[in-house]
């Protein structure tokens, strides 16, 4: 497990790399998608293990950081969507799409990454439920006043309630159970180790799934993609500061910053993509650019992993 964590880094971005190989010549990679629900939420089971439930309720007590999640994900992420969305504002397709994708700040992956860069995974995790109820409430609205009152009628709940139920609370509840089977018995401490030791294999398995199973979507559409990969990039590098400014500004510890940052970053790109392909034939084109959105942050996030220790760094470490 030690060698895993040593070299995570270098063996997310061999997983992507092979996983575009691979789903580029191979024309039934595509099915992987169905592979991505199931993996994902054993990825956040193991995730939930190494979570102490008994520190959630004090999380949620935690109002600094309550507050920054707040107002980074539905008061500055929106202004940014809208000022970068403006490049593609008259393409209306490209323009949903976008939109659509930024303005869903992550509930599930988003804990793995940010634990992973030493964030507190915790205070994600606790905070997942409200962020995910906000979204729901807030995206109908925020996509009427960016993109027009087209973009408000495809918004459909469902997706977002299904989600939730499977990747949020099902893994979440197994976990406690594991939890509570843990303090009674040895079988318990072993599967919880046995989870711990299987985090980094099953997070390539997730980015291994999403990439070779949508690659070649991208790829079939590559000339008319590269402004909205631009678009995401900048989105990316614009919150990374952002997300410090505000942690900084709310007084937060470094876990907490650091937590803050990945929520600013991610998107819920997984949750919104089936909203994205019941979009109307004039809007065909969103799932394509929600699918760009993934894999540019899919790349991202594994290299914040190693950068955003650097930029946030320990108290201890900042003082040597």
């Amino acid at each position: 497990m030690a060698w895993l964590e040593r070299r995570q880094v270098a063996l997310y971005l061999t997983t992507i790399a092979v996983a575009a190989v691979v789903g580029t010549l191979l024309p039934g990679a595509g099915h992987l998608d169905a592979a991505i629900e199931p993996v994902l939420a054993v990825l956040l089971l193991a995730t939930f293990l190494g979570v102490p439930f008994v520190g959630i309720g004090r999380s949620l007590r935690d109002g600094r950081f309550l507050v920054a999640v707040g107002v980074l994900g539905f008061v500055v992420v929106p202004v940014v969507a809208f000022l970068l969305s403006r490049v593609v504002a008259d393409q209306p397709a490209l323009l949903v799409g976008v939109l659509l994708v930024l303005l869903a700040p992550c509930i599930d992956y988003v804990v793995v990454f940010a634990g992973l860069a030493g964030g507190a995974a915790d205070r994600l995790l606790a905070v997942a439920p409200l962020t995910m109820l906000a979204q729901v409430l807030l995206l109908p609205l925020f996509l009427l006043l960016s993109a027009g009152p087209e973009a408000l009628a495809a918004v459909r709940v469902e997706p977002f309630v299904r989600a939730f139920l499977v990747l949020i609370a099902a893994p979440m509840v197994a976990a406690a159970l594991v939890q509570w089977w843990a303090r009674h018995r040895r079988a318990g401490v072993l599967v919880e180790r046995a989870a711990a030791g299987a985090m980094v294999p099953l997070l390539m398995a997730t980015l291994f799934a999403v990439v070779a199973s949508q690659v070649r979507t991208v790829g079939g559409s590559v000339p008319g993609l590269l402004t909205v990969a631009a678009v995401f990039v900048a989105f990316v590098v614009v919150m990374v500061p952002l997300g410090i400014a505000a942690g900084r500004l709310a007084r937060l510890d470094v876990p907490g910053t650091r937590a803050l940052v990945f929520s600013g970053v991610t998107r819920n790109s997984l949750v919104v993509l089936p909203i994205a392909l019941a979009l109307p034939p004039p809007l065909s084109s969103a799932p394509v650019v929600v699918v760009t959105q993934t894999l540019v942050e899919l790349v991202a996030v594994v290299v914040l992993v190693r950068l955003v220790p650097r930029f946030v760094p320990d108290r201890g470490t900042a003082a040597t």
